[in-house]
C-alpha cells in the first residue's frame, strides 16, 4: 500500500531492500533537511491506527471551517488560536476539515468558496489552510482533508456539474421549486460527467501538490495529514443502477490519490450504509480497493427521526440503542475487511432544538457519553472502532438564536450554512460536554 524511503546504513539497506506496499509498516527517519518527524506518522497495522509505534484511538472534531478563520484577510486568526488551544486542552487531536467550496455562493452556500470558478482559487484560503495545519502542527494535531461534497452547501459535485453545461443547480434550500429527489437527479450526474470528473481531479492534484507556506513542506510530505478524504458523504443516488457509475468515479479517485501520496491514509467520508441506499452489501463493496485503508460512518440521529422533540428524554435513550445497533453493523464490515473504522460525523441538538447557546445540553450529553463508551470500550479491547469526529466544534463562534440564519459575514459555525446555526454546534461555553470529552480522551491517551 504505502511505500517510502528509509535513511539506514548501507549495510541494512542491503538487507531489508524489498518493495513494501503496506502502510502499516511505515517508518519515518529524521533527516537535518526535513522535520516532518516532528509530528508522528497515522498508519494502519492491521485493523488498529497506530501513532508512531502505539495504537492510537482518538475522539476529534469536525472542523470544517478552519481555513476561512485562519485566512489573513478575511479571518480571525485570535479567534482561531483560541480554539485549537481550547480543543488541544480537552484532548482532541484529529479535526476533519473541508479543502474545497466551490462557486459564488448565495447565503444558503459557504462564502467566500476556495474555487469561486473552476480553477480558479482565493489565495487567502489557501494561505488559511496553509496558516492552520502550521498551528496545528505546533499542537501535534492531526487533519483528515475533504476534497469534494456531495451536499450543495459548499458547492460540491453538483457546481462542478453547473461549470459543465449541466444548468441551474436545483438547490431545494434557495427556493422552493426544487425538492430533494431533484437535487439527487442533478448530481447523480457528476459521477459520469467527464469534463466534471477531470476538473475535480485537477483539484486533487492541485491541493496535494502544494507546499505549505508558513511550514515549507509539501503537503504529501506533511505529516499532520492524517487522511485524504474523497468527499463529504459521497452518495449512490436515487436507484441501484447508480452503483456502477459511482464506483468507477470513486475507484478512479482513490487510487488518483494513492498514486499522489503512497504515505498517508485515504478514506471515502461515506456515512455507512445511509450512503448506499441502506445497502450494508453495497457499502462493503464499495470498501474492498485495497487502497481505502479505513472505513467511516456517520451518524445523525435528529435527521433519521430517531430523536423526538416532543418526546426528547425516551427518545435519546432510543437514539442510543439505534445508534449501538447502527455502529455494530458497520464494524462487523470493518472487521470483515480487516480495516479500521472511524465514527466521522455524529451530532445532537439542544433541548427542544434551541438554537441559544444558553439552552440545555442534558440530552446531546447522554447520546455523547454513550458513543464515547464505545471509544473507550473498544480501545481497551484493541478493536476496530478507532475513532469519532463529533459535529462539530464551534468554539467561540456568534450566532443569532433568534433565527438561525446565516448571511455572508457572519461567524461560521459548526452548522453549514443552510442549516439552523448553532443547532448541533458545541461551543467554548458548553463546558459539561468539553469535560466529557476531556474524560474520554483521557483514557484514550497514547501510553
Amino acid at each position: 500500500m504505502k511505500t517510502i524511503k528509509y535513511f539506514l546504513p548501507v549495510l541494512l539497506l542491503l538487507l531489508l531492500c524489498f518493495s513494501c506496499k503496506d502502510k502499516s509498516t511505515v517508518i519515518v527517519e529524521k533527516t537535518a533537511e526535513n522535520s516532518i518527524e516532528d509530528v508522528e506518522l497515522i498508519s494502519v497495522k492491521g485493523s488498529q491506527f497506530f501513532k508512531g509505534d502505539k495504537p492510537y484511538y482518538f475522539i476529534g472534531a469536525n472542523y470544517w471551517y478552519g481555513p476561512l478563520i485562519g485566512a489573513k484577510n478575511i479571518g480571525d486568526r485570535d479567534r482561531l488560536i483560541k480554539e485549537l488551544d481550547l480543543m488541544k486542552e480537552v484532548g482532541i487531536d484529529n479535526l476533519r476539515i473541508l479543502v474545497g467550496a466551490e462557486g459564488a455562493g448565495e447565503d444558503s452556500r459557504v462564502h467566500p468558496a476556495l474555487q469561486p470558478k473552476q480553477g480558479v482559487y482565493n489565495e487567502d484560503l489557501l494561505d488559511g489552510l496553509d496558516f492552520l495545519m502550521a498551528e496545528m502542527r505546533k499542537r501535534n494535531m492531526y487533519a483528515v482533508l475533504y476534497l469534494n461534497n456531495n451536499w450543495i452547501w459548499s458547492g460540491g459535485m453538483s457546481q462542478y456539474l453547473e461549470w459543465n453545461g449541466y444548468g441551474e443547480v436545483p438547490n431545494p434550500f434557495f427556493t422552493d421549486k426544487f425538492t430533494w429527489k431533484d437535487y439527487m437527479n442533478y448530481t447523480k450526474q457528476f459521477h459520469s460527467c467527464e469534463p466534471c470528473k477531470e476538473a475535480f481531479y485537477t483539484h486533487v492534484k492541485f491541493i496535494m501538490g502544494r507546499t505549505n507556506s508558513y511550514t515549507n513542506l509539501k503537503y504529501t510530505d506533511d505529516n499532520v495529514i492524517m487522511s485524504w478524504q474523497v468527499a463529504n458523504e459521497p452518495r449512490v443516488l436515487i436507484s441501484p443502477e447508480h452503483e456502477t457509475a459511482f464506483a468507477g468515479w470513486l475507484n478512479e479517485t482513490v487510487n488518483l490519490i494513492e498514486s499522489l501520496d503512497k504515505t498517508h491514509l485515504i478514506s471515502t467520508g461515506a456515512e455507512g450504509k445511509a450512503s448506499y441506499l441502506q445497502d450494508i452489501a453495497m457499502y462493503e463493496r464499495l470498501h474492498t480497493n485495497k487502497n481505502i485503508d479505513y472505513l467511516t460512518m456517520h451518524m445523525w440521529p435528529k435527521n433519521w427521526r430517531w430523536y423526538d422533540i416532543n418526546n426528547e428524554k425516551e427518545s435519546t435513550q432510543f437514539s442510543i440503542e439505534k445508534a449501538n445497533t447502527y455502529m455494530n453493523e458497520h464494524i462487523i464490515i470493518a472487521k470483515k475487511l480487516q480495516k479500521p473504522i472511524v465514527m466521522s460525523e455524529f451530532g445532537f441538538p439542544r433541548e427542544k432544538e434551541s438554537l441559544n447557546p444558553n439552552a440545555s445540553i442534558e440530552n446531546r450529553n447522554v447520546f455523547y457519553k454513550a458513543i464515547f463508551d464505545r471509544i473507550n470500550e473498544s480501545e481497551t479491547n484493541n478493536d476496530v472502532l478507532a475513532g469519532l469526529n463529533f459535529w462539530g466544534f464551534a468554539g467561540f463562534a456568534k450566532t443569532n438564536p433568534e433565527n438561525g440564519k446565516w448571511r455572508h459575514g457572519d461567524d461560521f459555525t459548526a452548522d453549514p450554512p443552510q442549516e439552523p446555526q448553532g443547532l448541533n454546534s458545541v461551543f467554548a461555553s458548553d463546558t459539561t460536554t468539553l469535560k466529557l470529552i476531556k474524560e474520554a480522551n483521557s483514557k484514550l491517551i497514547v501510553k
